[in-house]
């Protein structure tokens, strides 16, 4: 790990607003990465991590293309614990050597901090890998509704969903940095701005 460039970890829960936080940070200048998105690229098409998961959980949860059916693999791990340790033990480890490979990469001359996008950061430990932690928050019941709104589930999916992940509450309190996104995207937009102003200035 290059020392000089900090690691700034930003998180929330499910539907608390980081794409939009993330999007904002980029705007500003600031390099980011998304875990999602190195997530799914650990079990594209073709891929170990893919051929990993279809060993665990059976062929039941690729689509006729060979693809894997994120919903229907959501429905299995969501509902069952012991299933979401599994699947996180397979896609977890990969994810992280690609963060760290990012983060290696970057010029510290050119890029002071940078940030990652890691929804599950203090579920899987990782909060330690970090300088900094920037928490995206928001009522829960405003999750439950933009959840629902977003993907389409019921109240209990959409809870149960939630019921995945540490209590918003949890994370906010163990956070360097708290961005409220209940309000307008202005005020959103406000509070970044004023982070990434505290995080230069470190």
């Amino acid at each position: 790990m290059n020392a000089r460039v900090r690691r700034v970890a930003l998180t929330g829960g499910i539907a608390t607003g980081k794409t939009h936080v993330r999007a904002r940070i980029e705007q500003r200048g600031v390099a980011t990465i998304d875990s999602d998105t190195l997530a799914r690229e650990a079990v594209a098409a073709g891929s170990s991590g893919l051929a990993s998961v279809v060993e665990r959980f059976g062929r039941d949860i690729l689509d006729a293309d060979g693809a894997l059916n994120r919903a229907r693999l959501g429905a299995i791990v969501f509902a069952d614990p012991v299933a979401r340790r599994d699947l996180e033990a397979i896609v977890h480890p990969q994810v992280r050597r690609a963060t760290d490979d990012w983060f290696d990469s970057l010029d510290a001359t050119v890029h002071p901090f940078a940030v990652a996008d890691i929804p599950l950061l203090f579920e899987v430990g990782r909060e330690g890998d970090f300088n900094v932690v920037i928490v995206a928050a928001c009522d829960p019941e405003t999750q439950v509704r933009r959840v629902m709104e977003r993907d389409g589930l019921t109240e209990s999916e959409a809870r149960q969903r939630l019921a995945a992940q540490l209590p918003i509450s949890d994370k906010v309190n163990r956070a360097d940095f708290v961005i409220r996104t209940d309000g307008s995207y202005a005020e959103t937009n406000e509070q970044v701005d004023a982070v990434l102003s505290a995080l230069r200035e470190a």
